[in-house]
């Protein structure tokens, strides 16, 4: 494995680089994605909306990210 891989987050199913463990609230962040408008999944479990700013995201662990889109 490389480098590169062995410092990543599978995201929404394609490999994105993390510098060693991370809060979510900060991944959110640097995605440009308000948290009042997504829904997170890390290795399979739902991470309630209170929780983000202490959950540890690190390298290895699997995340997906449903943003809300509305309109009419």
């Amino acid at each position: 494995m490389a480098a590169a891989e062995a410092n990543a987050i599978l995201l929404n199913g394609e490999p994105y680089p993390l510098d060693g463990c991370t809060r979510l609230a900060a991944l959110i962040e640097r995605l440009g994605m308000r948290p009042s408008r997504i829904a997170v999944e890390i290795n399979r479990r739902v991470v309630p909306k209170a929780e983000y700013a202490a959950t540890t995201v690190a390298p290895g662990d699997q995340i997906e990210i449903v943003n809300f889109v509305g309109g009419g």
